[in-house]
């Protein structure tokens, strides 16, 4: 009994539309009379820039910035003591080697009567230049505070633990008696690899 229902139905969906009445068409023209048309672009217009993406730090051997060293990194150092350091990784052996001399002292940075801050800025300079210029083994004399109110070598805590954070520094001991002793510091360089002809 309900087909035909059904069928009726079908048959209204699939019935062509009708196209609009001239009355109609009449009203919209009239509607939009005053309306003036956009004018035609190929622009795209965003609403800003996208902000300049900043590139992560890496860990490629390169310097440190003067401005990243800090001046709170323990290292505690007292008058007289005989101090090193060896970047993790490395062979003891490298240690005994820069305190015997193995590789000729090619530069120096003497830092005696530089404020703190000075001595930084001179001490980063200096590294900087004697990696480019692919020195290995350099000699940073920071005094032995002989001449300090309380005679302790105010620098050298400081210059221990600045080297300590670059990262072309391998190594540094306290220099021999004949290179400083106590009012210097032996200092091992990364070079790169294409002017590096033993290890380290």
């Amino acid at each position: 009994m309900k087909q035909p229902d059904k069928k009726r139905a079908m048959d209204r969906e699939a019935a062509p539309k009708a196209e609009p009445s001239d009355d109609g068409m009449a009203l919209f023209h009239d509607a939009v009379r005053n309306v003036a048309p956009l004018p035609a672009s190929d622009k795209v217009v965003l609403a800003g820039k996208h902000p300049q993406p900043i590139p992560r730090p890496q860990d490629d051997g390169q310097a440190a910035p003067d401005d990243s060293l800090s001046d709170h990194i323990p290292l505690e150092i007292a008058a007289g003591d005989e101090w090193s350091f060896l970047r993790s990784g490395l062979s003891r052996q490298t240690l005994r080697r820069l305190r015997r001399g193995y590789w000729t002292i090619q530069a120096q940075l003497d830092l005696h009567g530089y404020t703190r801050d000075e001595a930084r800025l001179e001490l980063v300079a200096f590294l900087d230049a004697s990696q480019k210029r692919g020195f290995r083994c350099v000699r940073v004399i920071h005094g032995k505070g002989l001449s300090s109110r309380n005679h302790e070598p105010v620098l050298k805590a400081r210059v221990g633990s600045w080297l300590s954070q670059r990262n072309d520094v391998l190594a540094f001991c306290q220099a021999r008696p004949e290179d400083g002793g106590s009012g210097a510091v032996l200092v091992l360089l990364k070079v790169p690899a294409s002017q590096s002809l033993e290890y380290p």
